[in-house]
């Protein structure tokens, strides 16, 4: 007879192992999803980032509810009542259900002895719902760091408080068909006979947004590569780019390869190689290739030494999709928050400037550089590229900003992409 598995006591491993060890949620829930059913696998994951999400408001509850946090062996029941508190204040799962399961969790993680406990907790927090909920501090409310919330309200005091709102929801499915095998108009068709619905983005001509999101399997001719999964704002990057059959093209930082491949669907005969530092993630760059039916030269390597992956090599246009705080995709992996410190900012604006530096003299004479990162901070972006400006007088700003004001800066938005920015440059 098959072992049942308990889910709540899987989120709960899933979710310690990022908030205790620092794993990053992309990295260990696959695993954790392996060999689950699809209706289970997305379970899992929702009540993982759902505790993610509100993981300050989470911990205050907890406080207000215990007299003693767990700790030591007893640490991953912490994270259990995370999971049951999360399915009570947030969820449509039935009460009974979500105390079952989650109490049940205590045995499958071998403490059937707090049981009890658990039970009292979350039964508890049902009789004092609506009490803890409006006396939940202001700071723990946004749902964000104190630091990060900081730089947000020093960079954009208009607008902060619109950014952690967009961070504290659900994202949009945004996808991209493959001009390739159809337009999107016809693919739109084909997606409305199967009884879905999705609105096309007004300025990017592969862009959709599902009315309402669903396993890839049921999409089109996914599997035959007809669409990709790939936010609004990161197909902004290509629509810059502006790639041309038979250019030689970087794509710099390339995992996973939703870059990579879009670059050839919009220009095919392109050469492209794609280079990531990361041999792990280089293999989903091999297998996006793959399903789309493509072909790039995939190199590991660190963008700050381009000599030892690309020899004497030029080309005609490069995408660098730098190494950021990921400030702008915190809807999207929720986890960045815990994980991310502020001291992380400098470190990263060095390595940004390290590899636009190393980079830039690979870009033929004529060519251009896009600059892009998932960050909303002006020292990855607006600084950066003003102090790249400054260095190199042969790069010119083109579509994208002024010299005074450099670059494209966008804003997570309820019904649009990611928070991003862009900066095309040219080669004088």
């Amino acid at each position: 007879m098959k072992k049942q598995i308990n889910l709540r006591s899987l989120a709960a491993q899933t979710i310690e192992r990022v908030v205790e060890q620092g794993q990053s949620l992309s990295t260990v829930l696959p695993g954790a999803q392996r060999g689950l059913s699809d209706k289970d696998a997305a379970l899992l994951q929702a009540l993982c980032f759902g505790v993610l999400r509100q993981l300050p408001q989470l911990e205050w509850i907890i406080s207000q509810l215990m007299q003693r946090p767990m700790t030591g062996k007893q640490r991953t029941l912490h994270f259990l009542i995370m999971v049951g508190l999360y399915q009570l204040m947030a969820t449509r799962i039935p009460a009974h259900a979500a105390l079952a399961e989650t109490v049940e969790g205590a045995v499958v993680l071998r403490r059937p002895q707090l049981k009890g406990l658990i039970n009292g907790v979350l039964r508890q927090f049902q009789r004092q719902q609506a009490e803890l909920l409006s006396a939940t501090p202001a700071l723990i409310a946004t749902l964000h760091p104190k630091w990060l919330l900081t730089r947000l309200q020093q960079a954009w005091p208009a607008r902060w408080q619109e950014i952690v709102s967009a961070n504290n929801q659900l994202p949009p499915l945004w996808l991209r068909v493959n001009r390739q095998h159809h337009s999107r108009e016809q693919w739109l068709a084909l997606l409305q006979a199967a009884g879905k619905a999705a609105q096309p983005h007004p300025q990017l001509p592969d862009a959709l947004r599902l009315d309402e999101p669903c396993p890839v399997n049921q999409l089109p001719g996914f599997s035959a590569g007809w669409v990709t999964v790939q936010d609004a704002s990161a197909q902004g990057c290509v629509a810059l780019l502006d790639p041309q059959n038979g250019e030689h093209i970087l794509d710099l930082c390339a995992a996973p390869g939703g870059k990579t491949t879009h670059i050839l669907e919009a220009a095919p005969r392109a050469s492209v190689m794609a280079v990531d530092v990361d041999a792990q993630r280089l293999e989903r760059v091999k297998e996006n290739l793959l399903r789309l039916e493509m072909t790039a030269e995939v190199k590991q390597g660190d963008g700050r030494y381009p000599e030892q992956w690309a020899g004497d090599a030029h080309f005609d246009r490069i995408l660098l999709d730098a190494p950021c705080s990921a400030t702008g995709v915190i809807r999207r992996h929720p986890d960045i928050k815990w994980l991310r410190r502020d001291r992380d900012i400098a470190e990263l604006a060095a390595l940004q400037r390290q590899i636009l530096d190393a980079v830039w003299p690979r870009l033929s004479s004529g060519g251009t550089l896009l600059y892009a990162t998932c960050s909303i901070l002006p020292e990855e972006n607006q600084q950066q590229i003003s102090a790249f400006l400054s260095r190199h007088p042969d790069a010119v700003l083109t579509d994208t900003g002024t010299p005074a004001e450099p670059g494209l800066q966008v804003f997570p938005d309820s019904e649009g992409g990611d928070g991003f920015y862009y900066a095309k440059l040219v080669k004088r």
